[in-house]
């Protein structure tokens, strides 16, 4: 086990808006950071490339959107290249993991805090990069 921290970045990837957190793998904590905007499916890449550059993460992970019946559907394949891009880009491993209802669990966090609507989407999207990147942590365990 290695128990020197490593900073994450964890993606909620939207056509409109991307969630960005940050988590790191000694605590296996995670903390929601910014959204990113994105134009017709296309993120802005200098506001990540800014993110990378700042925080310098060891590995990226990409929240994989499925049906409730684990099926793939459009959202997945533009998650997955998305995943794939930033791969290509930025020569970090990313790891995909199932985001299923983690945009609802954001509503509902944001709603028992009292700031349902205040926010809007921006603050439910990074909640739910946090949600994504706090599962792929949990699943790491004592594999980091």
């Amino acid at each position: 086990m290695n128990d020197a921290p490593t900073t994450v970045l964890g993606f909620d990837y939207g056509l409109r808006r991307i969630g960005v957190a940050v988590g790191q793998t000694l605590t296996a904590t995670a903390t929601p950071l910014t959204t990113v905007h994105a134009q017709d499916g296309r993120p802005a890449w200098e506001a990540i490339e800014r993110l990378l550059a700042e925080w310098s993460p060891k590995a990226l992970v990409v929240g994989l959107p499925l049906n409730m019946d684990g099926t793939e559907h459009e959202m997945t394949h533009a998650a997955r290249d998305f995943a794939a891009q930033l791969h290509s880009r930025y020569h970090k491993p990313v790891h995909l993991v199932d985001e299923r209802l983690s945009s609802l669990e954001a509503e509902r966090i944001l709603a028992a805090q009292g700031k349902r609507g205040r926010g809007g989407r921006t603050d439910i999207d990074k909640i739910a990069a946090q949600l994504i990147l706090q599962s792929w942590l949990a699943q790491q365990g004592n594999s980091l």
